[in-house]
């Protein structure tokens, strides 16, 4: 189901992401503004990727109970715990495959450390949403909820 926040629940559900999130350990300092082999885009420059790369491969980088809360049209879920070579493979076929990594925001880990994984396993298009999910809903784009 395609959900567009109303402005005044975007901050509940923010509080409610942070919250779940600061208990499970995956919320620390504000990751780095930028990871060497990989570039880094907001919002809006994902939505233009999606358009200019329709094999662009989203990966949600983030455990099964944060995507419950939504998640963005066409990413798929591969949360960094789980990220390795062989899981990557089957996700994205090639090392020079555009792909996008994202997770709840700048204070999330889990993207930054599936990228370092990707780069490790030889992938070289990687595309980092670092905003992530936090940023695309105080932006009121739609998103999927299961």
């Amino acid at each position: 189901m395609l959900h567009a926040l109303p402005s005044k629940n975007v901050i509940s559900l923010c509080t409610v992401l942070a919250t779940s999130m600061s208990s499970a350990g995956a919320w620390a300092a504000a990751t780095p503004e930028f990871i060497d082999g990989a570039t880094s885009v907001n919002a809006e420059e994902f939505i233009a990727l999606m358009e200019s790369i329709p094999e662009l491969v989203i990966i949600d980088s983030r455990v099964r109970g944060d995507r419950i809360f939504g998640f963005i049209e066409g990413s798929v879920s591969l949360p960094n715990t789980h990220t390795t070579c062989d899981s990557l493979s089957g996700i994205v076929n090639k090392s020079d495959a555009a792909s996008l990594f994202y997770c709840n925001g700048i204070k999330c880990a889990r993207s930054n450390k599936a990228i370092k994984i990707a780069l490790d396993c030889g992938y070289s298009n990687i595309y980092w949403f670092r905003g992530g999910f936090e940023e695309w809903l105080k932006k009121g784009y739609p998103y999927l909820q299961e």
